[in-house]
């Protein structure tokens, strides 16, 4: 890390925000710029598993790195099965039907996600149901969920229904938000007080784990995502993750337009998807897992570093993993409060003027015009971490060079 930061703002800024940015500057290398928020990094087998395919031809949807993936993927998340898929999105899709979404129903989620969870839910023809954030991890109030629940929703007979609408309330997403798991106990005990399926929404914790089950395996269903900013990339791609063989089977058939295996024939017994993952892509996933417990070190260095810059401040803090959580920090976040809590832009300004590309959180769901008059609970601390909190850059290219605490191993 180079502690000899020219830091030069585009115009002065209050002392409290120009301290925050420098702080950032001195924590990154500076090597280049401008320092994006998330770079893939290929220096491992990615150019010889790609070659082979291009060489032999498989770079379709039928390939031997496909099965590969799969398999690596199952081991990686503790699961019996995996079947991957063209996108997140994609997956997200199909494990939803897999859990028995019908046309109407309900499905709870957090407002505090990226658009792809609600919209997944459209795209099974149910409706998305908000709720609120834990302002500590950003990822669900599971008692904060669990007492509105109690109010809004009544269980009978296995079956959750929304006492004001009448539509049933078929299954709950919770979203490991940057990396930070959902306790998994807690997420149980509610999903089983109201009859609801789970789908671990882990798009962004490959690598995390909770009391050392990983985050994927942590629902009847997981779900992954391979974008180019994520940990572990496949250009564009997602996966299903679970134990239960029956569903791996329907994921398989179902992303694959649901076609009747035969040597010539073209039988297809339902609507189906195609979504398969091309086995070039998965050629680049197998390079990349690889190396995740790598990537997943370098981060978490990264991490400690920023948390030991910030130690000082009363103003922001870095987000840290809870409980019995072990987070990937695919994104590291920063938590404005007090003086700060209104300068969320006027940081992200500055932090752009000096070349490192920081972003706010998504807009909330609730904020969203297709979504905006569906139910939800009260927002108070969803609102509240949009207006305060900033991902800082997180490749694990901007990590120290050595672990610098024993909370980074």
């Amino acid at each position: 890390m180079s502690a000899d930061i020219r830091f030069e703002p585009s115009r002065p800024v209050p002392g409290a925000v120009a301290a925050v940015v420098a702080t950032v500057c001195r924590t990154l290398p500076q090597d280049r710029s401008p320092i994006a928020l998330h770079e893939p990094e290929f220096a491992g087998s990615e150019w010889a598993y790609v070659k082979n395919c291009l060489d032999t031809g498989w770079v379709s949807s039928v390939g031997a790195f496909v099965e590969r993936f799969e398999a690596d993927l199952a081991r990686a998340c503790g699961t019996r099965f995996a079947v991957v898929t063209v996108s997140g999105t994609a997956a997200l899709h199909v494990a939803l039907l897999l859990a028995g979404v019908q046309p109407g129903d309900e499905v709870l989620l957090p407002s505090l996600t990226f658009i792809a969870t609600a919209n997944a839910v459209s795209h099974a023809g149910g409706l998305p149901h908000f709720l609120d954030c834990d302002p500590d991890t950003l990822c669900l109030d599971l008692a904060a969920a669990r007492s509105y629940l109690e109010r809004c929703a009544i269980a009978d007979r296995g079956v959750c229904r929304n006492r004001e609408t009448g539509r049933r309330i078929a299954a709950i997403v919770p979203v490991h938000v940057f990396g930070h798991p959902v306790d998994p106990d807690a997420m149980a005990g509610l999903a089983d007080r109201f009859s609801l399926a789970v789908i671990a929404d882990a798009t962004e914790s490959l690598g995390s784990s909770w009391a050392g089950r990983p985050a994927a395996s942590l629902g009847r269903l997981g779900v992954l995502s391979f974008n180019g900013n994520k940990i572990v990339t496949t250009g564009g791609g997602g996966a299903i993750v679970t134990d239960d063989e029956e569903l791996a089977v329907a994921a398989k058939h179902l992303t694959t337009t649901a076609k009747k295996p035969h040597r010539w024939a073209f039988e297809h017994d339902r609507v189906g998807f195609n979504y398969r993952m091309p086995n070039i892509n998965a050629a680049l996933g197998c390079a990349q897992l690889e190396r995740l417990a790598e990537f997943v070190a370098r981060k978490r260095r990264l991490h400690a570093a920023y948390r030991d810059a910030f130690a000082g401040f009363s103003d922001a803090a870095i987000l840290t993993e809870q409980g019995a959580a072990r987070s990937n920090y695919w994104l590291v976040a920063l938590r404005l409060d007090g003086r700060l809590a209104g300068k969320r832009d006027e940081v992200l300004e500055q932090l752009h003027a000096a070349g490192i590309l920081s972003r706010p959180l998504w807009t909330p769901m609730h904020r969203m015009s297709m979504y905006r008059d569906h139910p939800r609970s009260d927002m108070r601390h969803t609102d509240a971490m949009f207006e305060r909190v900033i991902n800082l850059p997180s490749s694990p290219r901007l990590a120290p060079t050595a672990p610098r605490l024993r909370e980074a191993d």
